[in-house]
């Protein structure tokens, strides 16, 4: 499966508030002609039907690239469109009980703002960490701030892939190079912007001198 051969470098986390005009298919489909290597599927105010409809959807477009989609929190979505895997906060099912679930093949990624709590998920199982948030964004609420400091702590002392959220921008995220991420992961800073094409590409291009990017 998707697993050993991921590249985390620009992780795509969605929010169809922040499309002008576009429907969020070809939002991402511009996004992943500009870089974009993982989607993440994140419509917090959807209703299960329209959750999964999107999903069907958006999975034509990630397949049709060959990328793997991730479903926030919904581990019933994830199964229902078989996809890639699932991501999840604090506050949702814990990976053991997720992977028990999903089964070994499928990606499990977990929100961590602590050390602790990441390598907690690293020995639960998880196979990449969200770091974060690192700036201030519109996409959460609930938000718990994390240092440039931390995150350079976080990813290295794990052996999993630890990818950066929250906030990150072209502007921003050269900050987060000699951090040892493995990627960052970006909403408005792609979805909101005029030419979601090119400012994939710019944030690829930022992420890809990092030179920790792995498969």
């Amino acid at each position: 499966m998707f697993h050993y051969k991921t590249d985390y470098s620009l992780y795509l986390v969605t929010d169809s508030a922040m499309l002008h005009g576009i429907t969020l298919e070809e939002a991402v489909e511009q996004a992943v002609v500009g870089g974009v290597t993982v989607v993440q599927l994140r419509e917090k105010n959807s209703s299960s039907l329209q959750f999964y409809k999107t999903a069907v959807k958006i999975k034509e477009v990630t397949d049709r690239h060959k990328i793997p989609l991730i479903i926030n929190d919904r581990l019933d979505i994830a199964l229902s469109v078989d996809a890639a895997g699932v991501h999840l906060g604090q506050r949702d099912l814990p990976c053991k009980p997720a992977r028990s679930i999903l089964g070994k093949d499928k990606i499990i990624g977990v929100s961590a703002a602590t050390l602790e709590e990441a390598i907690a998920a690293q020995e639960d199982g998880a196979d990449y960490i969200g770091a974060g948030a690192l700036f201030s964004t519109e996409t959460k609420t609930d938000i718990r701030n994390l240092s440039i400091e931390r995150l350079k702590e976080i990813a290295g002392n794990l052996n999993i892939p630890v990818i950066a959220i929250g906030g990150i921008n072209s502007e921003n995220a050269a900050l987060l190079k000699g951090t040892g991420i493995r990627g960052i992961a970006v909403a408005s800073g792609i979805l909101a912007q005029s030419d979601i094409k090119n400012a994939a590409r710019s944030l690829r291009n930022i992420v890809s001198s990092f030179r920790c990017v792995k498969t």
